[in-house]
């Protein structure tokens, strides 16, 4: 019912930024958190940032928090992720993923998941 469009991956230098844009399609949605999570090779799954759809919660993992920023425009039902001082260890694929209901870091409660894409930051 829900089909995410991710864009805005790339490889970059240490120090650079990026921006991660996710469409979502196929579904209108009343009230829907969006978030970013991450993979790198061999580790779990971890969580980067979400909004609320009023945009007045968001919530950050404390390895991004300074350098990263969510936002979005329910209009375009997009989700953004502005990703400024970038660092080797930011290395991973990024996956948009969005939920009805509020905030929250854990993926489990995510109901609908983007493709993923690469982000490589070089030393």
């Amino acid at each position: 019912q829900v089909q995410l469009v991710e864009s805005g991956g790339g490889l970059v230098q240490a120090g650079g930024s990026l921006r991660l844009s996710c469409k979502a399609s196929g579904r209108t949605f009343s009230s829907y958190a969006m978030g970013w999570f991450r993979q790198a090779p061999g580790k779990e799954r971890s969580f980067v940032a979400t909004i609320s759809w009023s945009g007045d919660s968001t919530l950050y993992a404390d390895s991004v928090k300074g350098r990263f920023t969510i936002s979005r425009d329910n209009a375009k039902n997009t989700v953004y992720l502005q990703m400024n001082s970038l660092k080797p260890e930011d290395t991973a694929v990024y996956y948009c993923a969005v939920r009805q209901g509020g905030v929250s870091g854990l993926s489990r409660v995510y109901d609908h998941w983007g493709q993923g894409t690469q982000v490589t930051v070089s030393s």
